[in-house]
């Protein structure tokens, strides 16, 4: 990768960093580290950590002898990453293939990374493999698409303004919000006392424009989908007539989320 192209990825999880971690995935990282009960010096990681979010909590939690993991397949993530939080083991990786021995840590967690694995199974193996004897694991994903309105009728907005490609990068978070395949997958994968608990939440956005603009120039690139800006003008446009339900009067847009967050052990 050149040195232009990394930039390229900082900047861009930098832009993450600024707009989604504080509107959908901030909130969640004290209710992962709660289930997993994390604490002063315990050994932690965070798979698929992202810019670090989780990582960073974690962090503040453990104090000073903890140590704390983040491991993520994008080197501008972690380079984002590693500038707010030097401290941290930032490692590339993926979850399929943990990069640490047998037993090395006493809390696995992640937030929603699950549902990108290529092999959600393995992943799993790998995270109790890593996990200490008394560890806990904890991960979040995102309930159903149903059961989130707001992202509901984006995804319909995109289908019809964008065709079923496009529609389906936005509906791919919500594809574990099946409580019982849930558990299903984590007790096929040999998780022990297996739990899902669904945690309400709120997102927060500055604009109904900036919501979707979010998706429409950064997540779906990411998935493959890179849609003309003629295309992308009146997708903008028509948004903020379907997601008015959702504006406030000073413009800014709030809705209501919710996420599972599956905790087990090595049994």
């Amino acid at each position: 990768m050149s040195e232009e192209e990394l930039q390229s990825q900082v900047d861009a999880a930098k832009a993450y960093e600024a707009l989604m971690v504080p509107a959908l995935f901030g909130q969640w990282a004290s209710k992962v580290l709660d289930a997993a009960q994390v604490g002063k010096g315990q050994r932690v990681l965070d798979v698929a950590c992202g810019t670090g979010i989780l990582a960073r909590e974690a962090a503040s939690r453990t104090g000073s002898t903890g140590f704390v993991a983040g491991l993520d397949p994008g080197p501008g993530m972690l380079e984002a990453a590693k500038q707010l939080a030097p401290a941290v083991d930032w490692r590339q990786g993926v979850a399929e293939l943990l990069p640490f021995p047998d037993h090395s840590f006493d809390a696995v967690v992640s937030q929603f990374g699950l549902m990108f694995f290529s092999d959600r199974c393995e992943a799993l193996r790998q995270a109790l493999r890593v996990l200490a004897p008394e560890g806990c694991l904890a991960v979040a994903v995102w309930d159903r698409l149903d059961s989130i309105p707001a992202y509901a009728a984006e995804v319909t907005l995109l289908e019809r303004l964008a065709g079923p490609q496009a529609a389906a990068a936005v509906r791919a978070p919500f594809v574990l919000g099946d409580r019982q395949d849930l558990a299903a997958l984590f007790e096929d994968a040999g998780v022990a006392s297996v739990e899902v608990t669904t945690e309400q939440g709120r997102a927060r956005f500055p604009s109904a424009r900036v919501m979707v603009e979010a998706d429409l120039r950064g997540w779906l690139p990411v998935m493959g989908v890179v849609l003309p800006e003629e295309q992308i003008a009146r997708i903008l446009e028509e948004a903020e007539l379907v997601l008015e339900p959702y504006v406030n009067r000073d413009g800014t847009v709030a809705f209501d989320t919710s996420v599972h967050i599956v905790t087990g052990n090595k049994g």
